[in-house]
């Protein structure tokens, strides 16, 4: 297994959504590859507040793109962020949850594993 496989704690990447299927390659995880220069790499639940932040910052999360395959994200919702803005949201007190099991080790190359720590979110099974 090469790094970019694990997950921030070390074991196997987890799937982060296949509803909406999200990640650099519409894959439903939030593997980095060389290809990802953004490194979308940390699994985020989605909140009203962070949305509404992201959108404002200029990366508007909740229209959907279907010339994108990109359907839009609602609060609940799991979404492999870019690991740089899930770093801005943290600077800015916005920060989503993190969902531990699905975030790429890639974060690490940006993100604190204990800033991620504080705002894990509970592991949930896949339907």
């Amino acid at each position: 297994m090469n790094d970019l496989a694990k997950n921030v704690l070390g074991g196997i990447l987890q799937s982060c959504s296949t509803d909406p299927m999200t990640g650099f390659f519409r894959t439903g995880d939030c593997q980095v590859t060389e290809e990802d220069i953004g490194n979308h790499g940390v699994c985020i639940v989605a909140t009203a507040g962070f949305l509404a932040y992201s959108k404002a910052r200029g990366n508007d999360l909740t229209t959907p793109r279907p010339e994108f395959d990109f359907p839009g994200v609602n609060p609940g919702d799991r979404w492999c962020l870019c690991s740089t803005r899930w770093q801005e949201a943290l600077r800015d007190g916005m920060a989503p949850q993190v969902v531990l099991e699905a975030t790429s080790s890639a974060a690490l190359e940006f993100i604190q594993l204990a800033d991620l720590e504080r705002h894990a979110y509970p592991a949930r099974r896949e339907k």
